[in-house]
């Protein structure tokens, strides 16, 4: 049996503990007044092999999945320290969530996001009266890594590595399974495993013959380098419009979560991402952003086996000008 988690989810040994089922209930409580219970649907595809289906986080309050564990992680809390605000570092949908979060609270939130953030989240971001700083894409992941952001006050919430945040996270793998109880495959964007291990840990109880398959993009995918070497492993990453996923590395703290929870990994390539998010716009009607398109770029290729399969469509934040440019793209269908 595994040491009882203290309150920051970690064991006697510092290591990060998945939440239990009882976690994952409390935090469905929770969230029923904060989240949209989203829809499972068909995924409009022919000649697959597999059932696919669309779980649309995209249509979350800010465009994502982020609401969920941000209002977890603050509902748990130190009220005190919420006096002073909260802050986070984040690509642009956490700092969405915990911002959005922060102003139903009625508190200051400061977010550090990478200086390529795209356009439509910083928007978003100052519509919800957020303070936010730009650094090099090198100094915001260093402070992910180091867990913490200097002279900025308040209650600091990690995007990734919280066991609060994977809680909230889990509660989608709760309502897939309620959903679709026979799920095989779970198909999920990876940034920095908060997602996967949060929907991994709610089918490993409750559905445990179901795999979750972490989806990667070609230009950085650390999690299928680092287990091909079966340890984390830094990449070079090429700054693409996909930004919700393809750090630099696995975190360490993250790496043996990622390892017991997760089965394996698929990689897509750009213009695969880009062919799933045409076909979500002009098929299904739905905007993904790179991130969330990237599990069904998986999915259309055709090569899962039989099965039940979900794509976690895990955020729509494109900005306008990159959704035009795919969707004018030379092979799009008119």
């Amino acid at each position: 049996m595994s040491p009882t988690p203290d309150r920051r989810g970690t064991d006697a040994n510092g290591r990060l503990q998945p939440p239990t089922l009882s976690d994952i209930e409390a935090a469905a409580a929770r969230l029923s007044a904060w989240v949209y219970r989203t829809p499972l649907i068909p995924l409009h595809a022919e000649g697959l092999a597999s059932e696919v289906y669309l779980k649309l986080e995209c249509l979350q309050p800010v465009g994502s999945f982020k609401p969920r564990g941000a209002a977890n992680a603050l509902a748990l809390a130190d009220p005190e320290q919420l006096r002073e605000g909260v802050s986070t570092a984040s690509a642009g949908n956490m700092a969405l969530g915990v911002a959005w979060c922060a102003r139903r609270l009625g508190i200051p939130c400061r977010v550090v996001v990478p200086e390529q953030a795209p356009a439509a989240k910083l928007d978003a971001l100052a519509s919800l009266g957020a303070e936010v700083t730009r650094v090099s894409f090198e100094k915001w992941w260093e402070l992910i890594v180091r867990r913490r952001l200097p002279d900025l006050p308040g209650h600091f919430v990690h995007p990734v590595a919280d066991r609060s945040v994977i809680a909230g996270n889990a509660t989608i793998g709760l309502e897939i399974v309620e959903d679709l109880p026979e799920v095989d495959t779970v198909l999920v964007p990876f940034g920095g495993g908060g997602l996967g291990c949060g929907i991994a840990s709610a089918l490993r109880i409750l559905r445990p013959r179901a795999e979750v398959i972490a989806c990667e993009v070609d230009t950085a995918a650390p999690l299928t380098a680092s287990l091909a070497a079966g340890e984390p492993r830094s990449i070079e990453r090429v700054a693409t419009f996909v930004d919700g996923i393809g750090g630099a590395s696995v975190l360490d703290e993250m790496w043996p979560l990622v390892r017991s929870l997760i089965a394996g990994s698929r990689v897509a390539s750009l213009l695969e991402v880009e062919d799933a998010i045409r076909h979500l716009a002009i098929r299904h009607r739905t905007i993904a952003e790179g991130a969330g398109a990237a599990p069904v770029a998986i999915a259309l290729r055709g090569d899962l086996p039989p099965g039940k399969v979900v794509c976690v469509v895990s955020g729509g934040n494109l900005d306008v000008a990159e959704l035009i440019r795919i969707l004018g793209a030379p092979g799009a269908p008119g």
